[in-house]
């Protein structure tokens, strides 16, 4: 049950990362005369996935601007190695100091769904300069991706219908057509993208980051991962122990917790980020919410619902729902910083009766354009796919389940639980992976990893950085102390010299460091 419940409150997690998708490159085919060349070497069958046909691809970088830019092949399907293959996009920030170069650095920006490519420029800013001195900074699109061979599931007024639609699953009869509109959008998306969209479990993109590993020469894997990036560090380390060299991973998932205790954390942490806010609001002149901590949540909670059952409007007409509301709530609160934008949609709101910020808010969630008409990215259906394809519960969810997950995190939640509990899940998802990670005993023969976990992060709590260090035995705990999800690149100094430390000079920060 752990998965199908924390699915029914995935949709919080996932990435705003700007990508671009590219609906051409949707058909599945070995595409590189390199690589298709020795396709026909061996029989599937004969084939361990670690002597692929694409392990030998040689990669040819060209310039994009301020970066370089390549494009490789991965199998669409994992379990037949040298089958039909699909384009995974890179691209790179070649090391500053070439003759002190240490190797790639590869990157992964969370979501499931988030586009590394979109990060590189990102972690070259805001990285330390050790590392952007001795590192290739390597970005990739995973599969299903932005610029990668995209999953498409249907254009915009199919996703708005799917994301967006305000639903309450409070009865058998609403349960059973939850489940079918889940398993109708999973077959258009099927219809759309082929195979592929069977094949995007976290354990195929960990061995597709193998054959990167491969291709760039390295030895070893460096590796930086935020977020649901985390998760995919630590598979990787499951399945290839030997590869690890060093690894951090920030905003740590603990993607093994059951599923009742891992959708009540994220859903606690993310009431916890608003009464932070709240506790900042009302120390300001211009906050205008009013009373207690208490009275100021209700009436945060009291927009919310009307927004579900009423609706606000935009200043330009367009409708705001209860879906499109809480999306530009929980946005804001991803860095402190953006507590300015919710309190003036809560201003708006409050004094004007319209929703406009919100509104803007939400659709930059979304990864949508500022009139909330089209997505600029498949980042919201290739984290559902994602999500859903790891998954490994089947059994539908009964009415006596959905009821007491409501219960559980409505208490966790008491602002935002009847959003979690009324959102479409994976119950429904015809596909599961072929080669799930459920537990973590390989990796304890990985190389140390450093975990990184903020104190009040809404959207991977603390106690998951705590969890999931407890169960990679190689691993040590870096703690931040502050606001906000993921902490390398967004805190203080003191983080950048433990993290680069470690990632340059190999000196893991002492055990239960706090900065």
């Amino acid at each position: 049950m752990r998965r199908r419940l924390a699915a029914i409150a995935a949709l919080i997690a996932a990435s705003s990362l700007l990508a671009a998708c590219t609906p051409d490159r949707t058909q599945i085919e070995p595409s590189d005369p390199s690589v298709t060349g020795l396709l026909s070497e061996a029989p599937a069958d004969d084939v361990a996935p670690e002597d692929a046909a694409v392990y030998a691809q040689e990669v040819v970088w060209d310039s994009c601007g301020r970066l370089q830019c390549a494009t490789i092949q991965v199998p669409v399907d994992w379990s037949d190695p040298n089958g039909s293959t699909i384009d995974l996009e890179l691209n790179r920030r070649p090391a500053l100091d070439q003759d002190a170069r240490i190797g790639s650095l590869l990157i992964n920006p969370g979501g499931p769904g988030g586009s590394g490519k979109e990060l590189t420029e990102g972690v070259v800013t805001s990285a330390g300069e050790d590392v952007v001195q001795r590192f290739d900074i390597v970005g990739f699109d995973p599969r299903g991706v932005a610029d990668s061979t995209p999953l498409a599931c249907g254009d915009a007024d199919v996703i708005d219908e799917y994301y967006l639609t305000d639903r309450t699953l409070d009865t058998e009869a609403a349960l059973e057509e939850a489940r079918q509109i889940t398993a109708e959008f999973a077959e258009g998306c099927r219809e759309l993208s082929g195979p592929l969209i069977e094949n995007v479990d976290t354990s195929s993109v960990a061995r597709d980051m193998d054959v990167i590993r491969a291709v760039l020469g390295d030895d070893e894997l460096y590796y930086l991962g935020y977020s649901y990036g985390t998760q995919l560090g630590a598979v990787y380390a499951e399945l290839f122990p030997q590869n690890v060299g060093r690894m951090v991973l920030d905003g740590a998932v603990d993607f093994l917790l059951p599923g009742e205790e891992f959708a009540a954390g994220q859903a606690s942490g993310f009431e916890g980020s608003l009464m932070n806010f709240i506790d900042w609001c009302l120390d300001q002149d211009t906050c205008p919410l009013s009373g207690s901590p208490e009275q100021a949540r209700q009436q945060v909670y009291d927009i919310a619902i009307q927004a579900r059952d009423v609706g606000f409007e935009s200043l330009d007409g367009d409708p705001v729902n209860g879906n499109l509301m809480v999306y530009g709530m929980v946005i804001t609160m991803y860095d402190e910083g953006s507590w300015v934008y919710l309190e003036a949609g809560l201003d708006e709101v409050l004094r004007q009766g319209t929703a406009d910020i919100f509104f803007q808010l939400a659709n930059f969630y979304l990864d949508k354009d500022t009139n909330g008409e089209e997505y600029n990215s498949n980042s919201q259906w290739a984290f559902t796919a994602i999500s859903c394809v790891d998954n490994l519960e089947t059994e539908p969810v009964t009415l006596e389940e959905a009821n007491a997950f409501r219960e559980t995190i409505e208490e966790a939640s008491p602002t935002f639980g009847w959003w979690f509990a009324d959102t479409l899940g994976c119950d429904g998802w015809p596909w599961t992976a072929k080669e799930p990670v459920t537990a973590l005993e390989a990796a304890d023969d990985a190389a140390p990893i450093l975990v990184i976990g903020t104190t009040n992060d809404p959207a991977t709590p603390y106690a998951w950085a705590e969890s999931l260090t407890e169960q990679l035995a190689s691993s040590t705990l870096l703690t931040y102390e502050g606001e906000g999800h993921t902490a390398y690149g967004r805190s203080n100094q003191c983080i950048i010299d433990a993290v680069d430390g470690y990632l340059v000079g190999g000196e893991m920060p002492v055990s239960g460091k706090r900065c």
